[in-house]
């Protein structure tokens, strides 16, 4: 029995190895994208902040709307907005999708420290500055979300109103769930170098199992992001900073400005319990609206016409409220 669970791992740790892409091909193709700079204003780029290279997907940037910065999760990449970023654009605003700490190749640094919220903020805001985005909406998606609830309660100023999908205020989870309530997926996410290769052990089985209603596209460039040695475990030190929320330390605070939640009520139990729910004005003191979307985690690719449809009207909402208080003013 012993030798054939050492069998086992060993087709498990090789195949993992023959999973990965050991040319760097996402590398070579971002390290050729243009840089920002003044007369681009729409596709994929580079966009220099903090001392790092971010892969950014821009759209809009030539209208005088308002802007809006769109965050993605775990694991995923700027390109689950384009559904969205059309739809903004076409509404007039200027987009900015970018590849967070970690997935973006010019912006991966080495050790767990790194990848504290701290500086996953103090990213936002250097890309922002970096584009010309003083004042921003924003959207985010899971890891991203998360970001964006510690960015909008820490710099009201800056940021003018929240859309968040799947994930809650951090603070109501933390309040909701038992310090105790580490999530199965996370205690496993937490082990270096044992995650990385069972998820592209068998062809990336475990990796592809973890994404539902993915469309194709989408599936090959997360597939070619993360295939490259040391960018999965690039993404999974988010997890390694011990994650507060998971522990139920409170470490987000108020935020006033007007809040979208957009939750699939099939995610996971300790994102939409009840509790959640009754906890939130105690910690979004401004406008808020919670949206129920039938779908699980995965909402942009689950529900994408309804998602954008929401967050979309939220957006234009906004927008014409702030115009409405400046107009009221002059």
């Amino acid at each position: 029995m012993l030798g054939l669970i050492v069998v086992l791992l060993l087709v498990l740790l090789v195949s993992a190895g023959l999973s990965l892409d050991h040319e760097f091909e996402h590398t070579s193709r971002t390290e050729a994208l243009p840089l920002l700079v003044p007369g681009v204003s729409d596709g994929l780029v580079r966009i220099p902040a903090r001392g790092m290279m971010f892969r950014a997907r821009v759209a809009g940037l030539e209208q005088d709307g308002p802007a809006v910065i769109m965050l993605h999760g775990f694991p995923e990449t700027s390109m689950m907005w384009e559904p969205l970023i059309e739809e903004a654009v076409a509404a007039g605003f200027r987009v900015v999708a970018f590849d967070q700490r970690g997935y973006s190749p010019g912006a991966r640094p080495d050790g767990v420290e790194a990848y504290e919220l701290s500086e996953v903020v103090a990213d936002l805001f250097a890309v922002a500055s970096a584009v010309g985005m003083e004042r921003f909406h924003l959207v985010a998606h899971d890891w991203g979300s998360i970001a964006g609830w510690l960015a909008t309660a820490e710099n009201p100023d800056r940021i003018l109103s929240y859309a968040s999908l799947s994930i809650p205020h951090p603070s109501t989870i933390g309040a909701a769930n038992a310090a105790d309530s580490i999530p199965s997926y996370v205690r496993f996410f937490q082990r270096p170098g044992l995650a990385e290769r069972l998820l592209f052990a068998l062809d990336s089985r475990l990796l592809r199992g973890m994404y539902s209603e993915m469309p194709p596209d989408l599936l090959t460039e997360y597939l070619a992001v993360f295939s490259e040695p040391g960018a999965m475990r690039a993404a999974l030190n988010w997890y390694r900073v011990r994650p507060p929320f998971v522990f139920g330390e409170p470490f987000v605070g108020e935020v006033v400005q007007p809040v979208l939640f957009v939750t699939g009520n099939q995610d996971l139990p300790f994102l939409v319990r009840q509790e959640i729910r009754q906890l939130h004005p105690s910690f979004v003191t401004g406008p808020l609206k919670v949206v129920d979307v039938d779908a699980g985690h995965w909402l942009m690719q689950e529900e994408t016409g309804q998602v954008v449809q929401v967050v979309m009207t939220h957006l234009v909402a906004q927008a014409n409220s702030l115009d409405e208080i400046h107009d009221s003013a002059e």
